[in-house]
């Protein structure tokens, strides 16, 4: 009876394994590129036209003699364009946009247009050598825009 019991418990034992195939060696470069590429980010133009048709602006400031000293304020809530953004409208998003848009011409002379037009409203007349400071954070899902415009007025 001792047989039969070594035939079954034979018979429970997985089949072996097969070997791996052999592994290929690591293939060596002979041939080197001079330059080196990278992937960059940067704003879409059609989105900037789009935001800023959807941008608020709050403007404050006056005349002190021929001096004008103001601000602007340009929010731009992500939030709010969402169904036409394929990015997610959330506050990650909006802290990469201001931290590209700084750098980018289009935004800073599209912002820099906006407030300065604000200052000639304001100050109800012409308005030369403006000098305008830019700051851009995020709050949530908003980018705002913070612009202090200088300049002078014209007689």
């Amino acid at each position: 009876m001792a047989v039969p019991a070594a035939r079954a418990r034979l018979s429970r034992r997985p089949p072996p394994r097969p070997a791996p195939p052999p592994r290929k060696g690591m293939a060596g470069a002979r041939r080197l590129s001079v330059f080196q590429r990278r992937v960059e980010t940067g704003l879409s133009p059609t989105t900037l036209e789009l935001v800023f048709e959807h941008m608020q602006v709050v403007s404050e400031g006056g005349l002190d003699g021929d001096l004008y000293a103001g601000s602007t304020m340009i929010t731009i809530d992500l939030a709010a364009l969402a169904p036409r953004l394929s990015d997610l409208a959330d506050a990650a998003t909006a802290r990469r946009m201001a931290e590209l848009a700084p750098d980018d011409p289009r935004v800073r002379a599209r912002a820099r247009a906006v407030a300065f037009a604000e200052a000639r409203r304001l100050a109800g007349g012409t308005l030369v050598q403006p000098e305008i400071d830019l700051e851009v954070r995020a709050r949530g899902p908003a980018v705002l825009f913070a612009l202090n415009v200088e300049a002078t007025l014209r007689r």
